[in-house]
């Protein structure tokens, strides 16, 4: 299969299941809202070494949130539902809360599972706190310097997906940084997933454990992907024209989700000139339970 003269390889990306909690972070302006979903999102690219997964799914207009201000959607992963609670009141109590005029609402007031991260919080105001309402949902009012920070209750969770990916082959090292920028940009337009590396790109891939020495690495170098070594690998993924791979991982509340975003990032990242390929990442079949075919999204 080809599109725009690219080769889609007939091959899956490999996902696996995932706890998601997503949050709506608003500030007086788009900026901050900006920085405080950063920094809460901080240290978040994979659950290999990281505390949870976690990135920017996309910002929110004045007209859709309950406040009527810029706001911006996050989402937090980790493996356990424990764990992501304690990762959601770590991360909201530390980098938004702090954030100058920031507020935080749930991102999914109709899911199941609920924490009540924001009732918890509230301590911080020392029996000073109070409630509000706004736009029918339940908020607790801490008073802090600046102002007073107001957060929802409850935020929600569910059981989500982890993993699905695709590989952009390009003829340089720009080429395919390119594509990939232009790809993440894409999927950023859409609702439920996030890429969760730096700038949504993964510049390193990687497979589990070691082959040689690194018995204590989790996960090392993807020597079939690296072209600087294609010659002494003899069962290399690199063609001979190409000299750069970038990868990109995305996180979703649902298969939905993750096919939408995967084929709307390939079909952005084919535009690019000097793209040559685009595959994905697999472990044929041991790591989880998800097979995104390439072939099928089109």
């Amino acid at each position: 299969m080809e599109i725009n003269g690219v080769e889609i390889e007939d091959t899956f990306a490999e996902a696996f299941p995932i706890k998601i909690g997503r949050v709506l972070i608003t500030a007086a302006t788009k900026r901050w809202a900006e920085i405080a979903a950063t920094e809460a999102t901080g240290f978040g690219t994979s659950v290999i070494m990281c505390p949870a997964e976690a990135g920017i799914e996309r910002f929110a207009t004045c007209d859709e949130t309950p406040d009527g201000r810029p706001g911006v959607y996050i989402q937090i992963c980790t493996f356990k539902f424990d764990i992501l609670e304690h990762q959601l009141l770590e991360r909201l109590g530390q980098c938004v809360l702090t954030a100058p005029t920031t507020a935080v609402f749930n991102g999914m007031p109709e899911a199941e599972k609920q924490f009540n991260v924001g009732f918890k919080l509230k301590f911080f105001g020392d029996g000073m706190e109070s409630q509000k309402e706004i736009d029918g949902r339940k908020m607790h009012s801490i008073p802090l310097m600046e102002g007073d920070f107001l957060v929802e209750e409850n935020i929600g969770a569910v059981s989500g997906i982890a993993g699905g990916n695709f590989f952009i082959l390009g003829d340089s090292q720009m080429s395919a940084l390119t594509a990939a920028e232009v790809a993440v940009d894409a999927i950023k337009e859409l609702e439920g997933t996030i890429t969760p590396f730096p700038g949504g790109i993964v510049a390193s891939g990687s497979k589990a454990g070691s082959n040689n020495y690194a018995k204590f690495m989790k996960a090392t170098a993807n020597e079939k992907f690296c072209p600087s070594i294609r010659d002494k690998v003899p069962d290399t993924e690199i063609p001979a024209d190409v000299k750069s791979v970038y990868e990109i991982v995305i996180n979703g509340v649902s298969e939905e989700a993750i096919k939408k975003a995967m084929a709307v990032g390939i079909k952005a990242a084919v535009t690019v000139p000097g793209v040559k390929k685009i595959t994905a990442g697999n472990y044929g079949g041991k790591l989880g339970k998800y097979q995104f075919r390439l072939h099928d999204l089109f």
